[in-house]
């Protein structure tokens, strides 16, 4: 299972966070997501077939781009 924290500079509530999180858990493959406003930060957990290509082109997708 891989785990990486993102840095996303869009996140301003909790609404934003369950926006990315109900998006981004519907990735075959993604088993967690927790999101943080303050820190405006999403962990995201997976494991194949989700990929971390996937789980970055879904936020930018839905406008909240991680940046790296």
């Amino acid at each position: 299972m891989e785990k990486k924290t993102f840095s996303i500079p869009n996140i301003s509530c909790g609404h934003c966070v369950k926006t990315i999180e109900r998006e981004l858990k519907e990735i075959v493959g993604v088993t967690g997501v927790e999101g943080d406003p303050g820190l405006k930060t999403v962990v995201v957990r997976w494991e194949p077939p989700a990929t971390l290509e996937a789980i970055k082109a879904t936020l930018e997708e839905i406008h909240y781009p991680a940046s790296d």
